[in-house]
């Protein structure tokens, strides 16, 4: 799946509320100091760049242990209740999450199989159950970009 999202001043600026920090940057790059200094990181967004031969969206994570990044960022939810943004990318029937809290945690879920959102958590095993359950708010995005690209190419056949 291509990256359709291209984040605009709007997108950074309620992500900034989201995550309780100012962003720093510009129109294609936003940096956002997330946490505190005990606990923290830094979450970079380039927007709409190339990444090999194409162009899309690169979500960077900078903590003082590790370096995470997620190419093609399709979508992100933010939860307020939780305090969290995720974001997603999906490709083949496969999604890879990047879990950003507001108190500075982070957790990836990569090539999660996407039948797991819907599915019956109960069936599955603990090891498996956690990326089901973290990535299963994203399940509505997907549905809404997969519609939307269906009515795009809707209105391009009906145009020829």
């Amino acid at each position: 799946m291509g990256s359709p999202l291209v984040f605009k001043p709007q997108d950074i600026k309620k992500l900034g509320k989201a995550l309780g920090c100012a962003p720093t940057g510009d129109k294609t790059f936003a940096r956002f100091q997330v946490g505190s200094a005990e606990r923290g990181l830094a979450l970079e967004i380039h927007s709409d760049i190339r990444i090999g031969k194409k162009s899309g969206n690169l979500i960077s994570v900078y903590t003082r242990d590790s370096h995470l990044q997620l190419h093609f960022c399709s979508g992100y939810v933010v939860s307020k209740a939780l305090g969290e943004v995720t974001f997603i990318g999906e490709n083949g029937g496969r999604l890879s999450g990047l879990i950003i809290e507001r108190a500075g945690g982070c957790s990836l879920y990569a090539n999660v199989d996407r039948s797991l959102l819907s599915g019956d958590f109960t069936q599955l095993g603990p090891e498996v159950m956690l990326s089901g359950v973290a990535l299963s708010m994203t399940d509505t995005l997907l549905d809404e970009q997969r519609n939307k690209g269906r009515s795009a190419a809707k209105k391009v056949r009906r145009a020829r």
